[in-house]
């Protein structure tokens, strides 16, 4: 008998509604547009977007729309195309200078009415949309080197602090650390001393000689933090100025892959994310900054900072406390109060200064200070000409409660300005140097003719199926070609659900999707043909059909799909892109192929009184 259970019918409405509600914000192209973020306190408002517009129209550029969003502190200006795009950006980051960071954006046309059920169009990747690709090296040996001077100037720190005298403390080319002590009697007190302080490491007492050695474990784990270290910078860094889906992420065992949508200038891309910064804590000296900032009279042994929150004058000593690249860690908590603070480890050497100034200085403000490397590329005649602009930030100033030495916390904060400066301080520097060894530039124009050839060839590849269906099957192939255009629509809406990206291989992916699902219902076609020839009646020839039909079409998607999963785990990049739309339309196509279609033939020739063939 020719069956369709009713819950099965109400399960595909469900499909087709959700499915066409998630899929149809990609039906709304995004638009060029050029976003302008405050930094270093200033504010976005009406009188910004007067500025913004001026400037604009002073070079000649037409803006769709100037969005204003004074709560998140942004400015989104629309415009017509990429070439309109390119010059406003340029004109604005000229204009504007360093109190903006400008940076190009497609912005969603997406309506109100589907944003409420949270309908986002797919993410392209940098191949559709355009922006650069970096490859960039970690050197490893850096932060391993730097690892190990610091477990020397811990070792030094602990024998000076209990008064055990010592003749040198020495890295070796072999990576051990060798201590060698005055007195052969004060060995096993100083190794035992040491033990206590880096429990992880491996000693050996040879009469006054104490040999310290990293484990092979440790090392491993160093290289490893350095490249998570340096990612996390990588991350906070472009998060900072707003690059809308960035992707950064570790290639093998000491390279970081970057890839920046939109952006199109390499310079600007490599100012952004070559910065190297660093953390200083400093005394704040009494006097009026205010008038030193005005006669430019500073008094002896200080120096004038500016407050990034006030934007007012401060007061600092010359003599630095400890800086960034002394810190063990750093991580945003409470103090006892139940206040938000930020708990900072240092080295040793670094918390015995801060040992040192503290019980003297309780009851008196300590600064901390923002120091950036910012590299600077231009163009001179043709060729790179690289250097550096320092910039200083007094980004924290709070008073010393007590005396504290290696961990101590910075406590008068609100929770978010906890937050930030924790991150700061963790992504402040690089764990390690990094070299720019591979970069790569796609134009926006590229991406979109990629978009258009792939939209065009997955589109002809749909309509020679639906033609060559509808004459070689009839009315079956009317109803493949209605489960092809839904295996279609619930791919796109499941990767835009899910934010899966579209890349170029995965056009391919959607096309080759396109190709199985075909073939599931030429054999469920074929088979009905055979049950026709074979002299069964039409209603029963459709039912068996697709029962024998099921296994073998299961067995085959399920050996694509095992494909798929394993491009996805084992490949990186496109190949990634390739495998999820692969795999997501092989799901639909099964799902097209063995209920919808199923359900639309048996919804035709089930009813019908004196069947005697079949359209097929």
């Amino acid at each position: 008998m020719l069956e369709f259970p009713r819950w099965k019918y109400a399960l595909i409405l469900l499909v087709v509604f959700v499915a066409t509600l998630y899929a149809l914000p990609n039906i709304y192209p995004q638009d060029p547009s050029v976003q302008v973020n405050a930094t270093r306190g200033v504010v976005v408002d009406e009188a910004l977007r007067g500025r913004v517009e001026s400037v604009l129209a002073d070079a000649g550029v037409d803006a769709k729309e100037v969005e204003l969003d004074a709560q998140a502190g942004n400015m989104l200006v629309r415009l017509d195309d990429l070439d309109a795009q390119t010059r406003a950006s340029d004109a604005l980051r000229s204009a504007l200078g360093e109190d903006y960071v400008v940076a190009l954006n497609l912005a969603s046309t997406v309506p109100d009415w589907l944003t409420r059920f949270n309908a986002k169009p797919m993410q392209l990747g940098l191949d559709l949309q355009g922006g650069v690709h970096f490859v960039m090296q970690v050197d490893q040996q850096a932060a391993l080197e730097r690892r190990l001077d610091a477990y020397a100037e811990e070792a030094r720190a602990i024998l000076r602090d209990n008064r055990i005298r010592y003749q040198s403390v020495d890295r070796r080319a072999d990576g051990a650390i060798v201590a060698v002590l005055e007195s052969e009697a004060d060995a096993v007190r100083a190794n035992t001393l040491l033990a206590a302080d880096q429990p992880t490491l491996v000693r050996n007492v040879d009469g006054s000689r104490i040999t310290v050695r990293v484990p092979e474990s440790e090392l491993q784990q160093i290289s490893a933090d350095a490249i998570e270290q340096n990612i996390t910078t990588l991350r906070n860094r472009i998060d900072e100025i707003g690059v809308s889906e960035p992707v950064i992420q570790r290639q093998g065992t000491d390279r970081v892959v970057v890839q920046l949508p939109g952006v199109q200038d390499t310079a600007e891309a490599k100012r952004m994310i070559g910065a190297t910064a660093t953390l200083a804590y400093y005394a704040v000296v009494e006097g009026d900054a205010v008038e030193a900032q005005r006669t430019g009279i500073v008094p002896p042994g200080s120096r004038l900072y500016t407050d990034r929150r006030t934007g007012g004058p401060v007061l600092l000593s010359r003599r630095v406390i400890a800086t960034g690249e002394e810190m063990v860690s750093a991580q945003s908590a409470y103090d006892e109060n139940g206040l938000p603070a930020v708990s900072v480890t240092l080295n040793a050497s670094a918390g015995k200064r801060m040992f040192d100034f503290t019980s003297a200085n309780v009851g008196k403000p300590m600064a901390v200070v923002y120091v950036e490397r910012v590299p600077q590329v231009r163009m001179v005649d043709g060729e790179e000409v690289r250097s550096f602009r320092v910039s200083e930030e007094v980004i924290s100033v709070a008073n010393v409660n007590g005396v504290f030495g290696r961990q101590f916390q910075t406590t008068g904060l609100e929770k978010q300005e906890a937050d930030d400066l924790a991150r700061l301080l963790r992504s402040g520097s690089l764990a390690a140097p990094m070299d720019f060894v591979e970069e790569r530039i796609i134009g926006p124009s590229l991406g979109k003719e990629n978009v258009e050839r792939g939209v065009t060839a997955v589109a002809y590849a749909f309509l020679f199926t639906l033609l060559f269906f509808m004459l070689y099957y009839r009315m079956f192939g009317l109803v493949t070609s209605v489960a092809l255009l839904l295996n279609l629509v619930i791919v796109l809406a499941v990767m835009s659900i899910f934010g899966a990206t579209m890349t170029l291989p995965g056009f391919a992916g959607l096309a080759l999707s396109i190709g199985l699902s075909v073939d599931a219902n030429v054999l469920i076609n074929e088979r009905i043909r055979e049950e026709l020839r074979l002299g069964v009646p039409p209603r029963a020839a459709i039912a068996v059909g697709y029962d024998k039909a099921s296994t073998s079409i299961f067995d085959a998607n399920v050996t694509g799909i095992l494909a798929g999963v394993a491009l996805y785990a084992f490949g990186t990049g496109p190949l990634r892109g390739f495998a999820i739309t692969l795999v997501v339309g092989i799901i639909a196509s099964m799902f097209t192929a063995l209920t919808v279609t199923r359900g639309i033939t048996t919804l035709i020739y089930a009813r019908r009184k004196k069947l005697k063939t079949l359209a097929i």
